[in-house]
């Protein structure tokens, strides 16, 4: 999966990054790198269902797929 991220100097010095498809998904860092670092964390975050969410029925199961 790719996602478009917006990276723009902050006011404090930081560098202040989100991706305009996942609404409210913000982070930070000290340079570019660290933004995009952190920003990688955020969307996985964004992303990771909420345990009540993996609720299974015997007839369920979970997998991973990959984008």
């Amino acid at each position: 999966m790719n996602l478009k991220i917006i990276i723009e100097p902050g006011e404090d010095g930081y560098f202040v990054a989100h991706c305009p498809r996942l609404k409210g998904c913000w982070s930070q860092g000290q340079t570019k790198q660290e933004a995009l670092d952190n920003m990688r964390e955020a969307v996985e975050l964004y992303l990771e269902p909420e345990p009540t969410e993996l609720f299974l029925h015997s007839s369920q199961e979970v997998v991973e797929l990959a984008i």
